[in-house]
């Protein structure tokens, strides 16, 4: 396992050397040392989530090199000043490879890189490139279209729900993805949105998706919460829901719709491969179904035989890059056009997603 610290304790450390010297008195690692990766991220590891999905993205890589690698988890570090400073030491501790966990973490990981070259910084969610500098975000919007499918085949009611954690456009496309679907099984379907604010709120969560069943929402999508309490809190409602980046069905053994996974491994191996080898360049790494870092597993065994075939038919289509969710035509809420007919949305676009599609009816924040 990945040395795994806590604010508190990495706080400790930098208020006993103070930054200024441990940036001043820096030394250049010995040849034989271990390449030192940290993965810096905004909640706790736990069991489940998105920080779980990160840290166990790194198990690969660990197998492939042994003890030329030292990997080092910095988990619970809230986006702001804090996480500029640690995401600091741990570069000036000697780590080469950084990988920032969190959208808020762009701004102080871009300043890291541009400043010493031969560090190479992988950053969550954003949109910033820089030569040393990949943003990599999943198109987790391929796996929601098909859980729309799903989740409109079950509804009664023709209402959906997604508490979802920040209005990025990473998780405005799953939304929409998620409505694009349910809308291809029931054109009148319509989709509530409570934003939490939040990476990690238990209470606000399970607030916010008791909110959602009581508008009679009975299907529920978590969008990037790292708890399950949206899960746990669907399960004994007896509403369907599903979540992102890796599997909760021990929460919800029979209202699990299923989970829109991610395994980083592919990216994260290629990545340090391409460090050890001296050729790391930077690009915007948006990835998917073909590049097998997603996948949609779980799926409930409530969901109709037909609509499975449908599913699995169009998860075909998605693989081979015959078929994409944003393919118009495509309605915005406003009633305005969003894609026009036999136009599909270019990768830039779809990560630039300010916009909710026909069908979601509460309005993003401004």
């Amino acid at each position: 396992m990945p040395i795994t610290i806590t604010r508190r304790t990495f706080v400790t450390g930098l208020a006993a050397t103070g930054l200024a010297g441990v940036l001043g008195s820096r030394l250049a690692l010995a040849a034989d040392e271990p390449l030192g990766i940290a993965l810096v991220i905004p909640s706790p590891v736990g069991d489940v989530g998105w920080g779980h999905a990160l840290a166990a993205g790194l198990e690969p890589v660990k197998a492939a090199y042994g003890d030329k690698v030292k990997v080092t988890v910095i988990e619970n570090i809230a986006e702001g000043p804090d996480a500029d400073r640690i995401m600091n030491k741990t570069v000036a501790d000697g780590n080469k490879v950084l990988i920032a966990g969190s959208f808020g973490y762009q701004n102080g990981a871009l300043q890291i890189a541009r400043r010493d070259p031969s560090v190479t910084v992988l950053h969550a969610s954003g949109f910033q490139v820089a030569p040393n500098f990949s943003p990599f975000a999943a198109k987790y919007f391929q796996g929601t279209y098909l859980l729309g499918m799903a989740a409109a085949a079950l509804s009664k009611t023709g209402k959906l729900g997604s508490v979802s954690a920040f209005a990025i456009p990473e998780l405005i496309t799953s939304i929409n993805a998620f409505t694009l679907g349910a809308q291809t099984v029931n054109p009148d379907v319509e989709v509530s949105v409570v934003w939490v604010n939040s990476w990690f709120d238990p209470a606000k969560e399970q607030e916010a998706a008791k909110a959602l069943m009581a508008q009679n929402c009975d299907v529920i999508f978590s969008n990037a919460q790292d708890t399950p309490s949206v899960i746990a809190a669907c399960e004994e409602a007896g509403v369907y829901a599903f979540n992102l980046n890796s599997s909760m069905k021990t929460y919800a053994p029979k209202k699990y719709l299923g989970c829109v996974a991610t395994d980083w491994s592919p990216f994260f191996k290629a990545s340090v491969d391409a460090h050890f080898a001296g050729t790391f360049k930077g690009a915007n790494a948006f990835l998917g179904v073909a590049d097998k870092v997603v996948e949609v597993t779980d799926w409930n065994p409530d969901i109709p035989a037909d609509t499975m075939a449908k599913i699995k038919e169009i998860e075909a289509k998605i693989a081979d890059g015959s078929f994409s969710p944003f393919t118009g035509p495509i309605a915005k809420a406003d009633g305005s056009e969003g894609v026009a007919a036999g136009t599909t949305l270019a990768d830039g676009d779809i990560v630039a997603m300010n916009w909710h599609v026909k069908g979601v009816t509460t309005p993003l924040p401004q």
